[in-house]
């Protein structure tokens, strides 16, 4: 599939058929997650996967109730690693670099899941202390991102995009 259509025809997906994911599939999307830039390549991120259906529970809850988290067969969160990238970085680096290690892992994750044949959904709402006590995090390691991951049961229509680019200056 080629990347320019991945990101132009890949759908939020919030309703999930009742089908496993297959590892192979997961092994895939946790690779391309792995080779996503990252400042001074130092990969501070991290990425928990959660299959247990209770764990999915209690992880929907914490995220504001989205009862569609725990309807996917597996869900990712992932982390942004503040100890790893302010290490090097210091402040700037525990702030935004590892967030940035972060985001650009969850666009691995939602293009190569779109590839694959899955469905996925960017879940930025939800209470962080809530998660971390869950997922048993260490205090170092932010959630950024829950992902369900499943396949899909929907095909949304794509929303309008606003223009936002600017020439020279704003």
């Amino acid at each position: 599939m080629d990347v320019l259509d991945a990101i132009k025809e890949r759908r939020s997906i919030r309703r999930f058929e009742s089908i496993d994911v297959e590892q192979d599939k997961l092994d895939k999307i946790l690779e391309a997650a792995k080779w996503a830039p990252s400042a001074g390549n130092l990969q501070a991120r991290d990425i928990i996967v959660v299959r247990d259906k209770d764990t999915r529970e209690k992880i929907a809850k914490a995220a504001l109730s989205q009862g569609f988290i725990a309807d996917a067969p597996v869900v990712l969160v992932v982390c942004a690693n503040r100890k790893m990238s302010g290490s090097r970085y210091g402040l700037r680096g525990e702030r935004l670099y590892c967030v940035q290690d972060a985001t650009a892992a969850i666009q691995n994750i939602l293009l190569s899941t779109f590839s694959l044949g899955l469905g996925s959904c960017w879940v930025g709402a939800f209470d962080d202390n809530r998660i971390r006590e869950i997922l048993n995090m260490p205090s170092e390691v932010d959630p950024v991102a829950i992902i369900p991951i499943g396949y899909p049961d929907e095909t949304p229509l794509a929303p309008p995009r606003r223009s936002d680019v600017h020439e020279e200056r704003w």
